[in-house]
Formats: structure tokens, sequence, C-alpha cells
């Protein structure tokens, strides 16, 4: 690859990196383009966690917590102790929970561009993706559930809309590979036109020749350097990972690292009899989506034990309550002085700045916070689950920041330099070739999960990138 330059090199293959790949791969299919890729991490799975037979419930769980490691290079992480970082083939996606809402469209009037604008594009991923509701809609306490709620105060709750192919095998086609992750999007790749892809390739430094970028360095784990040549260099690393790649390479923006925002989250367990439902009650998967007039989420989910997805392996004993999750996720307002700066005393083993974090909630946070945990509460109660407690906690528990691993923020898109990383198509300010496609990019997080808005957003960059 070092004697190679690529017209596009994307750098990470998450969420965003994989839907760029994959798009420039199906636009650029009959081109003679060249695409290069590197990823930090090495191949840790192939395919989503919950499509290994043997990664069952607490496995899974100990499993994922082995490789979402705390993010390393934070000096002092007292501001934003949670924040994790997964160095794989596939990024966080191979761990992720699947739960694929769209942003209201109230959440984009601070954005650069509308809710109109970025429908296509998610129709597109929730295509890709496979997001739909089916794979609940046979759960009788989903039915009962789902039923209470929009009887008492809930109206606008709907089913999870999820990351997960629900259909048949047919035609020869045998569907192996149910649940979605970017490694998907490799796949689809590959089967369209050649890239070339590294791994275990740390990227270190964004080149640039004035205002131009020419390419990336990257270290292997033995420490060895390679310059790699590219006409268009796509950062997709994460939220804390490309605004300490930015100015560790001298590029130049006010913004950068600026407007950190998350989810504020709250965790709550539940109970419900299992004399109220059929003899097979199935699995949970219910949502009230954030709107403009209540900018938080709750999401409700389990079934009979922890281990619902893999009970076709297990023989679980009979069960009296279903054991049910319940979660908030609050938008935090983006502001100035929340922040990820670099800390030039202390550097990693390749030589790259460690950040420092500066994180605090602002009174609007709070006030989200606590009408989210009433609603949390009604919510519960609403569909007649009894909310449990752990000795010495109370029922609803607030995780530290970071605790989402939904950060954003950092490289915002916009349309001022001043306040803003990259403009509406994720292409930074004032350097040429240089772009964002991950959720660094979002303005505003609304209270809804990011992954949907990740790749319809890396898309339509990818679209963008094609068009020039």
């Amino acid at each position: 690859m070092a004697n190679t330059e690529y017209d596009v090199l994307i750098v990470g293959t998450g969420a965003g990196g994989g839907a760029v790949l994959w798009r420039l791969c199906e636009k650029w299919k009959n081109s003679g383009k060249r695409i290069g890729v590197v990823e930090a991490g090495g191949l840790v799975l192939p395919t989503h966690m919950n499509n290994v037979a043997t990664l069952g419930g607490e496995r899974a769980v100990r499993f994922a917590a082995s490789h979402k490691v705390p993010f390393p290079a934070i000096e002092d992480p007292v501001e934003f102790p949670l924040a994790k970082q997964v160095l794989a083939l596939g990024g966080k996606t191979i761990f992720w929970g699947l739960v694929s809402p769209r942003f209201p469209p109230s959440a984009f009037a601070e954005w650069p561009l509308s809710y109109e604008e970025i429908n296509p594009y998610y129709n597109i991923a929730e295509q890709v993706m496979n997001v739909g509701p089916d794979f609940f809609e046979d759960s009788s306490a989903q039915q009962v559930l789902f039923k209470r709620l929009q009887e008492n105060g809930f109206p606008n709750v709907i089913p999870y809309p999820y990351a997960v192919y629900t259909k048949s095998s047919k035609y020869g086609k045998v569907f192996s590979n149910p649940f979605f992750s970017s490694i998907v999007f490799l796949a689809y790749a590959l089967n369209l036109r050649a890239f070339d892809l590294a791994v275990s390739a740390r990227c270190v430094r964004i080149s640039q020749d004035k205002d131009k970028v020419t390419g990336v360095t990257v270290m292997d784990p033995a420490l060895r350097s390679y310059n790699i040549k590219a006409k268009k260099v796509v950062l997709a690393t994460s939220t804390l990972e490309n605004p300490r790649l930015m100015l560790a390479s001298g590029i130049p923006g006010k913004a950068i690292g600026h407007y950190l925002t998350d989810h504020s989250f709250i965790v709550a367990g539940g109970k419900a009899s299992r004399k109220e439902f059929p003899e097979i009650p199935g699995i949970v998967g219910l949502l009230m989506p954030a709107s403009e007039h209540e900018p938080f989420q709750i999401q409700m989910g389990g079934g009979i034990g922890k281990e619902v997805y893999f009970q076709q392996y297990q023989n679980i004993p009979f069960q009296e309550e279903l054991s049910l999750h319940i979660l908030g996720f609050g938008e935090v307002q983006p502001r100035y002085e929340n922040r990820v700066f670099l800390d030039p005393a202390k550097r990693d083993r390749y030589g790259v700045p460690f950040i420092k974090i500066d994180f605090s909630y602002s009174k609007r946070d709070y006030a989200v916070i606590n009408r989210m945990e009433a609603t949390l509460k009604r919510f519960a109660a609403s569909a007649g689950v009894t909310l449990q407690k752990e000795p010495g906690q109370t029922e609803i528990c607030m995780r530290q920041p970071g605790g989402s691993i939904h950060e954003a923020g950092t490289c915002r898109m916009g349309d001022n330099p001043l306040t803003s990383v990259t403009n509406r198509f994720g292409q930074v300010h004032g350097i040429s070739g240089l772009y964002v496609a991950d959720n660094s990019v979002f303005p505003t997080v609304s209270g809804t999960n990011p992954t949907l808005t990740i790749v319809a957003l890396a898309i339509r960059t990818a679209d963008y990138i094609a068009l020039q």
C-alpha cells in the first residue's frame, strides 16, 4: 500500500468507515479508482457476536467487555471516565445493541442539512442493514406490553427498529449472518470490486501539502512506519480519536475537539410476573422515541432469563418472571467548553500525544435527566413492570459520562468554520480532500441511538466524494 496512491483512503472500519467503503465500491464498481482501508485493530470476530453460537449470555458479556477497553490515551479520565475503545475489524459494530431508530425531524434544527435531505439516505441505510420490527412480531409478551403502554399514556411507543435479517432462506441462499455488523459492508464491498486493506495499522498522522490532504502515516505493531499516499482521506476512527489525529497532525480549525457531547444514560431492571402472559411469552423490544418535546428515549427489552437470543442451544429452567432492562438516553447540550484536547506531556507508544477531556453537564442537561427518570418510572408502571434494585443501589442508576458509548460532536458539521469542523458533506473546512464519516460530525445527538444516522451520513458523504 505504501507504493500506491489511492483515490480514497478510509481510516477505520466501523459503521462509518464500512458504509463509505461499501458505497464507493458500489459507485465505482467498474472504474479504475483505487480504494484503500487501514484499520488499527485486527480480526476479533468475522461477524456480530450474536451470530456466534458459543457466545451466549454471560460469555458474550465477558467477551465483549474484554475488547471494549477504556480509551487508553486519556491522560486523566475523571470527567469522562467510561469512554471505551474497540480496536477490531468492524469496530464497535461487532458488539453493538442493534437498536436503529432515526433521529426525529426536530433534531435537525441545528444541523446544516434538513430531515428531508437525509431521509433518502435513511431509507438506503435501513435497507442495507435490514432494519425493521419483524424480530419481535410473534412475541406475545411484546404484544401485551405494547398494548398496555399505548393505552396508558405512551401512544407513540414502537417496536425496536432492529438491524437483523428475519426472513427464511430461499432461492438457495442461506442467511446465516442475521445480526448486522460492519463486516457485512466489507462483504458487500468485496463482491463488488477489489480494494486494499491493512489491519493492525495504526494511523498516526494525516499528511497535507498547503491546504490539500496527501495521505497518512501508519505504523504496524513493530513500530515500523509507512507513508500511504491518497487524494482523499476519510477519517472514521471515533469521536475521541478523530480530533486527536487532526490536532496532532496540525490540521487547522478552531472547533476541532470542541462541542463534545454524549447521551446522559440511566438504567433500571424490572420484573413482570409470567402469569400475566401466555405460556410462551417470547422476547420484548419496545421504544419510546425522542421528540421535539421529549429530548430523550426510553427503551425496554428482555425476556425469559438473560440469554434470550440463544435458547435453541440451552435448557433454561422454568422462570417465574420476565426479566427486563429499561434504558434512558437523554440529549446533552453541545457546548464549546466540553472538549477533547492534546496533552503534549505524554505520548503513546506510536508517538501520538495523549488527550485530556473537559466535560460537564449543563443545567438543561440535568433538567432532561430528571424528566427522563420520571418518564422511565411512568413507562415501567404503565407496562405493569416492577422496578428492581440491587442491594445498596437505587431503582434507577445513572451511568457516568461515556457510559452510553454514544459520544459525538468533536468534528461537528456546519456552515461556519469558526463553530464547526466539516461542511454539510463531512469535508473538513479549509483542507481539500479530508473527510470525516462517523458520529463525531453530529452537531447534536437527539436522545437517539446513533448507528443508523452514522451509516446514513456516511453513505451521503461517499456519494458526494464519488460525484466529485
